[in-house]
C-alpha cells in the first residue's frame, strides 16, 4: 500500500495543498481566493471566489488542444439498430446550438431546466448546454410515472422542461408525452416551455401554447457562448429517495465536481484522455451523470451512450460486443446486469465470441456485488474486476481499489479501501469510534472532499438533519458496515428504509404512501427482501380495514398497479401478504428491520421494546407463504 497510503495520507492531513494541485488538470476564467472555505461548517464550500465553466472543461477545450476530431460520444443503440458517432467538434457544435435555443426561450444563469430524457445523444447535449448558460438541470429518469415528476416539477421550479416523444425498453414503446402532460396537470408548478425532441419511432402532438419542436428551434438558433459561474454556483439537481416521500435534491456544484471528476478518471478508473470508457447506466442517476456524461468529458474520453439492456438486445452478448466493436478500456455497470448474463450463458459461450484485447478492468457499483458474481465475473473475464461504493450524494467513489494509484488486493465482499479524499470511520450509536470488524454506522469525517453535495436544493435545515446531525463533524451515510484490520471496508446494507433495486436506489416509504391509499388498506410495511438478480426487491404486508371485503388476489394486482403508476415499474413491486397486525414497538414503531431479517432467513434479536411478541410468529408465516426466506 505504498503509493497509495502516501497519497491518502496527504489528502486527509492537507486537502488544501492536495485538492488544489488537483485543480491544475481543469481551466479557470479565474483562480480562487480559498480552496476551502470551512467558515460555515458544516456547509463547506471548494474553490471559494474561482469562475470557470463546466461545458467549456467537458467540451470546448479539448478542441484547443488538438482533440477536435476525435470521438467525444458514441450513440448505441441496439433497440433502434443505430450506431453514430460524434467528435468534440460535432458535439461542441450541437451543445452551443441548443444552447442558444434554451437562451431564446430566456433561460440564463441560475434557471433550472428539467430534462426527462431516454438514452440518446440529445440528453447529454442538453444537459452539456444548461452548463454552457449556467442554467441548473434536473435529469429525471424516464422511466418514472407522471407522480414522481410533478414532484420533482414542483420542487425544482423549472423555466422549461426538455423531452422526448419517446423511449424503446427492450421490445416496449414508451410514450413520453402522454406522462409529461399529466405531470403538468398534476403539478402545481407550470413551466413556460416544453422543448420536444421527435423521434422517428413515436411522434409526440403538440400543444402549439406551450410545445416547441426541437430541431425547429435549432434551424434557426444562435449559438451561445459557454457564460462563466462561480465554483460554488450549482451545476445541477438530482433527486433521490428519501426515507419518506418526497426525494432530496441533491446539489452538485461547478467548479469542485469537475476538479473531483476529472481526478478521479485517472486515479480510480486509469483512464487518460482518448481511451474509451463506458458506463452502462441511464442518465438519469447519478452514475449517468458523473461517468456517462461529465466525466469521460472532462478527462477527454470517449464515451458511450446505450440505449439497451445487457441481455435481450439481442443476446446475452451484447455488452461483450459493444466492448469489441468501440475498443472499450473500462467498463463500469451495477452487479445486476452481471447477474442477468450470468442467468442466461452461465458458461460465456457468447463472450468467447468477440474481441476483447483492449478491455482492461470492470467496474461494478450501485449495490452490493455478492461473492458469487464476482468469482464468476474474474473467471470468465480474466481481469481485474473492481468493486467500488458510492452514492447519489457523494457524486464518485467512497471507497474503491484505485487502479491508476496502486492495484491492491482484492479481497471479495469489499470495496476495498477509503478513496483519497474520504477519512471514512465506524461509529456506534452513540458516536464511539469502533475497532476492526466491529459493525457500526458508516460516516465520512469532514468536511467531504470536492464534487460531493454541499447542500440539499433550497433545504440547508434538511441536508443537516439528514446527514451532518446524528454524528457532529462526520457524514452520515446510512449504511451500516465495519472495517478490518488492513482498513478495507466491507458494507452491509442500509440503516434506513431505502432499498436499492438493481442499482436504482428506491424508498419503501413512498410505496408504503401509494399503497395506503387503497380504500381497503388500514396500514401496510414495505421492506426490501435479499434477491439473487435484482440485488433487493420489496414485499408488503397489508392490514386490511375493519369489515372491508375485498377479494385477496384482486386487492394484490390493485397494489401492483397502484405503486407502478405512481412510483414507476422500476420498484418491481409485486409481491403482497394480507395480515392480521404488524409487529411494534410499544411506541407504535413499526419494527421493519426485524420483518426484513426473518424474510431474508438472517438472525434477529426479539426487541425488548416490542408489544407483543406472538405478532413475529405471524409474520413468520405470512413469508413463510410467500416463499420466504427463499433458499
Amino acid at each position: 500500500m505504498g503509493r497509495y497510503k502516501e497519497i491518502f495520507a496527504k489528502s486527509v492531513e492537507e486537502p488544501e495543498a492536495f485538492w488544489g494541485k488537483a485543480a491544475e488538470g481543469i481551466d479557470w476564467y479565474k483562480t480562487w481566493d480559498k480552496v476551502l472555505d470551512d467558515s460555515t461548517p458544516p456547509f463547506y464550500r471548494w474553490f471559494a471566489g474561482a469562475e470557470m465553466n463546466t461545458c467549456y472543461n467537458a467540451v470546448d477545450r479539448h478542441l484547443e488542444r488538438g482533440r477536435a476530431d476525435q470521438v467525444a460520444i458514441i450513440y448505441d443503440s441496439p433497440v433502434t439498430n443505430t450506431i453514430q458517432k460524434f467528435t468534440y467538434q460535432e458535439l461542441r457544435d450541437l451543445v452551443a446550438t441548443f444552447a442558444g435555443v434554451l437562451k431564446g426561450q430566456g433561460v440564463k444563469k441560475g434557471d433550472t431546466v428539467i430534462i426527462y430524457m431516454p438514452m440518446i445523444p440529445q440528453a447529454a447535449i442538453a444537459m452539456l448546454a444548461c452548463a454552457r448558460l449556467g442554467a441548473i438541470h434536473s435529469v429525471v429518469f424516464g422511466g418514472f410515472a407522471a407522480n414522481e415528476l410533478a414532484i420533482r416539477i414542483d420542487h425544482s421550479q423549472p423555466k422549461v422542461i426538455v423531452t422526448a416523444s419517446g423511449a424503446v425498453e427492450g421490445k416496449k414503446l414508451i410514450e413520453y408525452k402522454p406522462l409529461l402532460d399529466k405531470a403538468i396537470e398534476i403539478a402545481k408548478h407550470t413551466p413556460e416551455k416544453c422543448i420536444i425532441y421527435q423521434r422517428p419511432m413515436v411522434k409526440a402532438p403538440l400543444n402549439h401554447e406551450r410545445d416547441l419542436d426541437w430541431e425547429k428551434l435549432a434551424a434557426d438558433a444562435e449559438p451561445a457562448e459557454c457564460v462563466p459561474v462561480k465554483a460554488t454556483d450549482p451545476l445541477y439537481i438530482l433527486y433521490t429517495s428519501g426515507t419518506t416521500g418526497m426525494p432530496k435534491g441533491v446539489v452538485r456544484d461547478n467548479g469542485g465536481h469537475a476538479v473531483a471528476l476529472n481526478w478521479s478518471m485517472e486515479n480510480i478508473y486509469d483512464v487518460r484522455g482518448g481511451d474509451v470508457y463506458w458506463a452502462a447506466s441511464d442518465v438519469g442517476w447519478v452514475v449517468g451523470h458523473s461517468y456517462i456524461i461529465y466525466g469521460p468529458l472532462l478527462r477527454g474520453c470517449t464515451t458511450i451512450i446505450y440505449e439497451g439492456k445487457p441481455i435481450g438486445t439481442p443476446d446475452p452478448g451484447a455488452f461483450w460486443r459493444v466492448i469489441s466493436q468501440h475498443g472499450v478500456k473500462v467498463l463500469f455497470t451495477a452487479p445486476t446486469a452481471f447477474r442477468a448474463i450470468k442467468k442466461e450463458d452461465p458458461d460465456g459461450a457468447y463472450f468467447k465470441e468477440y474481441d476483447l484485447s483492449d478491455f482492461k478492468y470492470l467496474f461494478l457499483a450501485g449495490e452490493r456485488l455478492d461473492p458469487d458474481t464476482y468469482h464468476w465475473a474474474c473467471k470468465m473475464l480474466h481481469r481485474p474486476v473492481i468493486d467500488h461504493w458510492w452514492q447519489t450524494e457523494t457524486g464518485w467513489a467512497i471507497a474503491a481499489n484505485c487502479m491508476g494509484i496502486e492495484q491492491m488486493p482484492i479481497k471479495p465482499g469489499s470495496p476495498t479501501v477509503a478513496v483519497p479524499g474520504y477519512d471514512v470511520c465506524i461509529l456506534d450509536d452513540s458516536g464511539k469510534e469502533l475497532g476492526p470488524h466491529e459493525e457500526g454506522n458508516v460516516v465520512v469525517k469532514l468536511p467531504l472532499p470536492p464534487g460531493t453535495l454541499p447542500t440539499l436544493y433550497k433545504d440547508d435545515e434538511k441536508f443537516q438533519r439528514s446527514y451532518m446531525s446524528k454524528f457532529p463533524g462526520y457524514y452520515e451515510t446510512s449504511d451500516g458496515g465495519y472495517l478490518d484490520e488492513d482498513g478495507y471496508i466491507f458494507v452491509m446494507g442500509r440503516v434506513d428504509d431505502v432499498i436499492n433495486i438493481a442499482g436504482h436506489r428506491l424508498s419503501t416509504g413512498a410505496m408504503e404512501e401509494v399503497i395506503a391509499t387503497h380504500p381497503s388498506v388500514a396500514e401496510c410495511a414495505v421492506f426490501g427482501t435479499d434477491d439473487q438478480l435484482k440485488g433487493q426487491l420489496p414485499v408488503g404486508l397489508v392490514v386490511l380495514k375493519a369489515g372491508a371485503v375485498q377479494d385477496p388476489d384482486e386487492l394484490k394486482t390493485d397494489l401492483v398497479k397502484m405503486v407502478r403508476n405512481q412510483i414507476g415499474p422500476i420498484a418491481c413491486y409485486k409481491e403482497t401478504s394480507i395480515v392480521a397486525r404488524l409487529p411494534k414497538t410499544r411506541s407504535g414503531k413499526i419494527l421493519r428491520g426485524t420483518m426484513r431479517a426473518i424474510a431474508n432467513g438472517k438472525e434477529y434479536r426479539m426487541p425488548s421494546t416490542i408489544d407483543d411478541p406472538t405478532t413475529l410468529d405471524e409474520i413468520t408465516a405470512s413469508l413463510k407463504e410467500l416463499g420466504y426466506p427463499k433458499r
